[in-house]
């Protein structure tokens, strides 16, 4: 127990232990480790990722663990705050590698992810990287898993809404983090390409800033029919709700960070949202598999759970399964190789997030689906049906 309680006070550290093995238990532990924002603007979106983790820790332990070589395993969650900075990201990879003997560290932002391959290969530990950006699996790093799908997928769909929709004059009103900036720099492009102007280009500090008045305004100034705007979500509404009150009448291209319902928690609903496209929200997937993962979350914690949340919880299950297939808790390179098939076993209540498989680069594959605010509601639109 001296661990435990190393864990629990060491300075600046957020441990969840999810079942910790006792000491007279035959059963080990697996440390994973976790660094995000858990303080600070971005702290909701860094809890959401974190408790799909703390969640499918819980039950893996509370149902035994899980067998690898003949002995029994549980997962112990170590989570410290890195404040959504890529520097503090990376110096807390580097502390629980060496401290908790992490074979992989999950971080939930890209600015963290790219620090961290640095040297986690170097380090010996999976990168367990929730971000979208595409070429987060293309700098060659054999150690790096990317949890969703890359973005890419969702840009021309959500161009050929909005065009359609709204017009095809575009202000570009994202973050100015490294997530936001990798999105800007391909919907951009894409956006002319697909015949449309960009009218005015105004980034915003969503994790610093709370009155986005003057930011707003300023790209209001040039009538745009669409808004790209994103970042975590509740400054992402802030910026909706804001433009909605100095009288913006058009879309809203919301990037993948930022989650329609957590949005509309914060503007009183979706009558602020109408006409906005972004991924669709979990609580709107009414796949199987996805639905039993809602309903057990809210018996669970009382509230819905978000797509980070969902996704945390089935890369966690594939984690296991993996180790299972590699028959090593140590050994990440092989651990890695085996995740792929891993998500392949998993059935869809273990895999919400319905992954179907991991690419030679690292990066998952799923079905892409979109979520279009219209009357107030969310429609569920198949991505591949708006065009790729």
């Amino acid at each position: 127990m001296a661990l435990w309680k190393h864990l629990v006070y060491t300075a600046g550290a957020v441990t969840l232990a999810a079942g910790f093995a006792s000491v007279a238990s035959a059963q080990e532990s697996v440390n994973i480790g976790y660094t995000g924002p858990l303080s600070g603007g971005a702290a909701l979106y860094g809890k959401n990722t974190l408790v799909g983790l703390e969640m499918a820790a819980k039950e893996i332990n509370d149902a035994g663990g899980f067998d690898v070589g003949g002995k029994k395993y549980k997962f112990n969650i170590v989570a410290l705050d890195d404040k959504y900075s890529p520097s503090e990201a990376a110096v807390n990879a580097k502390r629980l590698k060496a401290q908790n003997n992490t074979p992989m560290v999950f971080t939930p932002h890209s600015g963290g992810a790219f620090a961290i391959q640095a040297f986690n290969e170097q380090d010996n530990f999976i990168l367990g990287a929730y971000t979208s950006v595409p070429n987060m699996t293309e700098r060659g790093n054999k150690l790096t898993l990317r949890i969703p799908p890359s973005f890419a997928g969702y840009v021309q769909p959500f161009i050929n809404v909005q065009m359609k929709t709204f017009g095809k004059k575009l202000a570009m009103a994202g973050g100015d983090h490294d997530y936001a900036k990798a999105w800007a720099q391909l919907f951009g492009p894409a956006w002319t390409k697909a015949g449309g102007q960009i009218v005015a280009e105004n980034p915003m500090s969503y994790n610093k800033d709370t009155d986005f008045y003057s930011g707003v305004s300023r790209v209001l100034a040039a009538s745009p029919d669409v808004l790209f705007i994103g970042g975590a979500s509740e400054p992402t509404a802030l910026i909706a709700k804001q433009a909605r009150e100095l009288g913006f009448k058009g879309g809203f291209a919301v990037m993948d960070q930022a989650k329609l319902d957590e949005m509309a928690a914060v503007t009183g609903g979706m009558d602020m949202l109408e006409g906005s496209v972004g991924v669709l929200p979990l609580i709107y997937d009414k796949r199987p598999g996805t639905e039993a993962f809602i309903a057990k979350f809210k018996k669970q914690y009382d509230r819905n759970p978000g797509t980070e949340a969902s996704y945390h919880y089935s890369t966690l299950n594939a984690v296991a399964e993996a180790m299972k297939l590699a028959g090593t808790v140590s050994d990440p390179k092989a651990i890695h190789g085996k995740l792929s098939e891993a998500y392949g076993k998993l059935p869809p209540e273990r895999n919400p997030a319905r992954i179907t498989s991991v690419d030679d680069r690292g990066g998952t594959n799923a079905n892409i689906v979109v979520g279009v605010v219209k009357g107030g509601k969310v429609e569920t639109v198949e991505a591949a049906s708006l065009g790729q």
